[in-house]
């Protein structure tokens, strides 16, 4: 008999504005060790960078391996990246603006390192292992904090020339609107609902979010707006169908241009809502959607969650190093 292929693992990391997700992945997209911490960016790149390389330590280990048992790693970062060289363009919620982070943690890990945006590779987890399967030409839209997204065209992720495609949170829905009250992300995200929320509570009208949310009611999580719309919360209901049809309209747009045939929906404020949610942007979608063909587009909601960035950025580190996938 010969000998036994050695296991191919790959670590996929999730790095967040806030939090860092990890996980040690095999190539049939298992985690098969985890562990999160926290981003903290006022503590700098290099604080940031070490956090990442003890987060996949501890992940190895809670796998029963060590670091250097690891073929590759690959990463998620919140912002337009150059996948070619691992370059971070710009991520504002890390206050980074052309940073190599591919070779940075090269160099600290003694590992090959591919760098990604991180709805891309959460989009990209989706398409392999989620609720992209059989689908070749799909979006994926990310919506919780902000709004994100991501292209799978020809069964491979779209860049386009800048490599900023996806950035769906920055297309302008109103350009006549205020400042700040124009784009996707302004608009449809986690954090323009609570802002919407609080300001009409604040005018005076009723809601249960207070009730739900207790005294730091103002700091509106998306399980508190989830609470409050299945408890029927008529305010709470008016913002978040108002949201999803406009995000309907911008994702039906786009399936006309494309001519797609699934529509992911994920981030937290989707995970949240869930059905009610992903209901009401495919009724959007469909009422938009051009030609009528194109109507029949798919929507559907993650099924990865969490884990779809951390598998995602796994899965793109193999596929890009071309190592073997048994």
């Amino acid at each position: 008999m010969g000998k036994k292929e050695p296991e191919r693992l790959v670590a996929g990391v999730d790095l967040g504005g806030t939090n860092i997700q990890f996980g040690i992945v095999d190539a049939n997209g298992s985690i098969l060790g985890r562990s999160k911490g926290k981003t903290n960016p006022d503590q700098g790149l290099d604080a940031i960078l070490d956090r990442i390389v003890s987060g996949i330590e501890v992940a190895a280990d809670t796998a029963g391996h060590d670091i250097m048992d690891l073929d590759a790693v690959g990463i998620g970062v919140p912002g337009p990246v150059d996948p070619a060289t691992g370059v971070v363009h710009e991520a504002v919620n890390l206050r980074w603006m052309q940073i190599p982070v591919g070779d940075l943690l090269t160099e600290r890990l003694g590992l090959p390192v591919v760098v990604d945006n991180d709805v891309n590779v959460a989009v990209y987890g989706e398409a392999r292992h989620g609720s992209g399967i059989g689908s070749q030409h799909l979006v994926g839209a990310w919506v919780g904090t902000g709004v994100g997204g991501g292209f799978v065209l020809d069964g491979r992720l779209y860049y386009g020339h800048h490599f900023s495609a996806g950035e769906l949170g920055h297309v302008l829905l109103y350009p006549s609107n205020p400042p700040g009250l124009r784009t996707v992300e302004k608009i449809c995200s986690r954090s323009a609902l609570a802002d919407r929320i609080i300001q009409l509570i604040r005018s005076n009208r009723r809601s249960m979010i207070p009730e739900i949310a207790g005294e730091h009611w103002p700091r509106i999580k998306s399980k508190t707006i989830a609470e409050a719309y299945k408890s029927e919360d008529e305010l709470t209901i008016e913002v978040v169908n108002d949201a999803a049809d406009r995000l309907g309209v911008v994702l039906g747009n786009i399936t006309t241009l494309l001519s797609l045939d699934r529509i992911i929906l994920g981030g937290g404020l989707t995970e949240a809502l869930h059905d009610a949610f992903v209901d009401r942007v495919r009724a959007s979608v469909e009422r938009t959607a051009f030609p009528a063909i194109a109507k029949r587009v798919e929507v559907v909601a993650s099924q990865l969650d969490d884990d779809a960035g951390v598998i995602g950025a796994a899965l793109l580190a193999v596929e890009r190093l071309s190592l073997e996938t048994e």
